[in-house]
């Protein structure tokens, strides 16, 4: 029985580990697709880091290094949030606090 259960728990790890690699690879992948398409970063002249823009999100007060799209959009922008609007309309005006 003991060794039934060990054949069982190490074959399920495996198949975790496979599904946690799977999951990272995919992740990694859409990354790589968003960093390609940060014209804004360049469009609004702001500092990049590996790509992409480097704001201060004045919704959680933080760091943040984001891809902008060509009309001055975080991709952490969320329609209708006063905070993430401001922040795209500092974007565009180029008042948008940097780091």
């Amino acid at each position: 029985m003991d060794d039934r259960l060990e054949r069982v728990i190490r074959q399920q790890l495996r198949k975790a580990g496979r599904q946690f690699e799977e999951a990272k690879k995919a992740y990694t992948e859409g990354r790589g697709d968003r960093e390609g398409s940060n014209v804004g970063a360049e469009l609004y002249d702001l500092p990049t880091d590996d790509g992409r823009a480097r704001i201060v999100c004045r919704r959680h007060a933080e760091r943040r290094a984001v891809t902008v799209d060509a009309e001055g959009r975080p991709d952490c922008f969320e329609s209708g949030h006063a905070d993430c609007e401001g922040c795209a309309e500092d974007v565009r005006d180029g008042y948008v606090e940097t780091w």
